[in-house]
């Protein structure tokens, strides 16, 4: 009597735990992200390796207004930001923004520290060999900036000139290409401010941030378009499987409307159509 009762228990145990393991096999998809909280492309998070299971970690500079800035309450704000934040949500994650220098943004995404910079960088041959890009987010360029009243005209002026760039940023290469004398500041921000106080010749940096410079009382103006460049999102070489999620994300937005939407929200025009 006591050996069938024992039996009986044991296999109330067993059944038991079948139930347990299959209610946790529900959990058990939930690798990198799970449904993503709101159900929208969850499935893109599926098998992707990220620096922290569920989130899109992801750098902006925080001193690029206005893709990238800290707002009145100390937040993280602009329209790198917004758009980290939608290809996230697109993907199925979380997403975790972090303030970072420029310069180092490329180092830290081949290190693993981030999934991804979505910061302005400009596509370009020599940081193609570093990391990989998405498709374009936007459309921008190098302008050249000077103060009020300045005898440069053009870039054939700089020869001899100091012009101040963003450390690390594709303006600096734009300026040694007319002077040797070159100042490096760790924002465009910086640089427009220090040329406004009389410390530079020039400055070459987008003609958004210049502008937004101006609007601020700026002491400075715009004297000529250098180029036209694309500005994408950054990942490791080795993180395929993340640009493809990151791609399609880019795409729906644009195909939908949203990354116009946020660029006129942060920007006050649409940044997001190649220019003919």
């Amino acid at each position: 009597m006591k050996k069938k009762t024992l039996s009986v228990f044991t296999m109330i145990l067993m059944v038991f735990g079948l139930v347990l393991a299959a209610c946790g096999g529900n959990n058990g998809g939930n690798n990198a992200g799970g449904d993503g909280g709101n159900g929208e492309g969850g499935g893109e998070a599926s098998g992707l390796e990220l620096t922290e299971e569920g989130k899109f970690k992801y750098v902006v500079s925080g001193e690029f207004p206005p893709f990238s800035t800290v707002d009145e309450n100390g937040d993280l704000s602009g329209y790198d930001v917004a758009v980290g934040k939608a290809v996230a949500e697109k993907i199925g994650l979380e997403p975790e923004v972090e303030k970072f220098k420029f310069a180092g943004m490329i180092s830290a995404i081949k290190s693993g520290r981030f999934d991804a910079a979505v910061a302005s960088h400009t596509i370009t041959p020599e940081r193609e060999k570093e990391v990989n890009f998405s498709e374009p987010y936007y459309y921008s360029g190098p302008v050249l900036f000077v103060q009020p009243g300045s005898d440069i005209k053009s870039v054939e002026d700089l020869d001899g000139k100091n012009v101040a760039v963003s450390k690390g940023s594709t303006y600096e290469k734009s300026a040694q290409e007319y002077t040797d004398d070159i100042s490096q500041y760790d924002s465009d921000q910086t640089a427009l401010r220090a040329l406004s106080e009389g410390k530079h010749d020039a400055v070459i940096t987008d003609d958004i941030t210049g502008k937004q410079a101006i609007e601020k009382d700026f002491k400075i103006e715009k004297v000529e378009q250098l180029g036209v460049s694309e500005q994408a999102i950054a990942v490791a070489k080795d993180d395929k499987k993340l640009l493809e999620a990151i791609n399609k994300a880019l795409q729906e937005l644009k195909e939908s409307g949203k990354l116009a939407e946020l660029s006129k929200e942060y920007i006050g025009a649409d940044i997001t159509q190649q220019p003919e």
